[in-house]
C-alpha cells in the first residue's frame, strides 16, 4: 500500500507540478531573456541609475530611476539588476536599459542573464516534460481501451 500511495502522489507532482514549473518558468524568465542577454553584451541605452529606495524580503532589491546619458525618456521606478553590492539611497550607477519589463542592468555586469536563462529554459524542459506526459497517457489509454 505504501508503494501505492507514493506512486499517486509521484503522479499528482508531475500532473500538477510540470504544468507549475512551466509556467513560472516561461512566465518569469522568457520576457527578460533577450534583454539580459543585450545587457550582457553592451547593448541597449546607456544611463545613469539613481538608487531611491530599498525593498528587501528574501534578498534585498534597489528601485530608482534611470536617465538615459543622450537624453530620452527616463525609466521610474525600476530595478538595477546587477547592480554593485552596496547601494546606499542618492547612489549613481552607470546602467542600460534593454527593455527588461521591470529594470535596467547595471553597466559592471552580473549574472542576471544566466538567472534568466535559467528560468526559461527550466520552463521549456517542464512544458516538453508535461506534453510528452500526456502524449503518453494518451497513447496507453489508447492500447488499453475503454
Amino acid at each position: 500500500m505504501a508503494d501505492g500511495a507514493a506512486g499517486w502522489g509521484r503522479k499528482v507532482l508531475l500532473w500538477a507540478g510540470l504544468p507549475f514549473l512551466a509556467l513560472l518558468g516561461l512566465a518569469l524568465g522568457v520576457p527578460d531573456v533577450a534583454p539580459a542577454w543585450q545587457a550582457k553584451s553592451g547593448g541597449g541605452t546607456a544611463g545613469t541609475f539613481t538608487a531611491l529606495h530599498e525593498k528587501c524580503s528574501r534578498y534585498c532589491v534597489w528601485y530608482g530611476d534611470l536617465v538615459p546619458d543622450g537624453g530620452g525618456t527616463p525609466r521610474h521606478d525600476v530595478i538595477v539588476y546587477d547592480g554593485p553590492d552596496r547601494l546606499t539611497q542618492g547612489t549613481t550607477v552607470a546602467a542600460r536599459d534593454t527593455g527588461a519589463r521591470r529594470g535596467v542592468f547595471a553597466v559592471q555586469g552580473g549574472d542576471t542573464w544566466l538567472l534568466f536563462s535559467g528560468l526559461a529554459g527550466a520552463g521549456a524542459l517542464a512544458a516538453i516534460g508535461w506534453v510528452v506526459l500526456l502524449v503518453r497517457a494518451i497513447t496507453n489509454r489508447r492500447r488499453v481501451g475503454p
